[in-house]
């Protein structure tokens, strides 16, 4: 997917949603008296070193809208034990083992509160997310040259785009008269993705060779689609293809 067309969707979705919330806000007539505002921390996105905030705004009886927003510096793969039993390849394995990314995503949404009034009770929430994922990896493989075999090593880096669409459940309680805990309970979402990483390295046409074959494995991991050229220069893997992914966390909120 082009840059400018991944952002001209984001922007039309999000357009979307808003106008949408407008037009049903249009439609209540009573007064909204406490305040209008949340702001919240989801703290459960830490066990990803992730940093999740997101702004919710009433905009009628039983709807509100919200603008999430996350981030999380270069780390390495989280939970790496389940990411490797995911993949079930000891080679490709090794090979993107010192994986590291970092992330950011922007995520509006509008709720629709099932309980007696916004803010609280269960709830359902259309929503769109754009992300945009860094990646550095240091690709190692192994080159045999006259019955001898040495490791080779590749650094990689590049970026992924996201744009994905989906249905938030979730619930929410008023813990005090301006704290609330907000519960993501699950919030599938689906929709596609594109982008590549690179490197510069000389490389003889042994190498050339063994980089192709190892890169081949890459075909192994889930949920992406990926094409890869090789050159006496280096090498370039474009990732292209679907994007799937789960919304859950856990937010202590301040209604102002």
């Amino acid at each position: 997917m082009k840059k400018n067309f991944t952002k001209n969707s984001i922007i039309l979705l999000t357009i979307m949603l808003l106008s949408a919330a407008v037009s049903v806000n249009a439609q209540e007539n009573k007064p909204e008296t406490e305040s209008k505002n949340l702001v919240k921390w989801n703290f459960a996105a830490l066990a990803l070193k992730n940093y999740s905030f997101q702004y919710e705004r009433a905009i009628g009886k039983k709807i509100s809208v919200a603008v999430g927003v996350r981030f999380a510096p270069k780390s390495g793969v989280p939970f790496p034990g389940q990411v490797e039993k995911l993949i079930d390849d000891e080679d490709t394995w090794n090979s993107i083992k010192d994986f590291k990314t970092g992330n950011t995503a922007i995520t509006p949404e509008i709720r629709f509160y099932m309980g007696k009034g916004v803010f609280r009770g269960f709830y359902v929430a259309p929503f769109v997310r754009y992300s945009k994922y860094t990646a550095e990896v240091p690709y190692t493989f192994d080159v045999e040259v006259g019955g001898t075999t040495r490791t080779e090593t590749m650094p990689l880096s590049g970026d992924v785009t996201a744009l994905t669409g989906g249905l938030l459940f979730g619930a929410q309680w008023k813990l005090s008269k301006l704290v609330y805990l907000d519960w993501w309970i699950l919030g599938p979402n689906y929709g596609t993705s594109s982008g590549n990483i690179s490197g510069k390295k000389t490389l003889n046409s042994e190498e050339q060779q063994a980089l192709r074959e190892s890169l081949e494995d890459l075909s192994d991991l889930p949920l992406v689609k990926t094409k890869y050229e090789v050159d006496g220069e280096g090498a370039k893997v474009d990732f292209d293809g679907p994007w799937a992914g789960l919304r859950a966390g856990l937010s202590v909120g301040f209604r102002f």
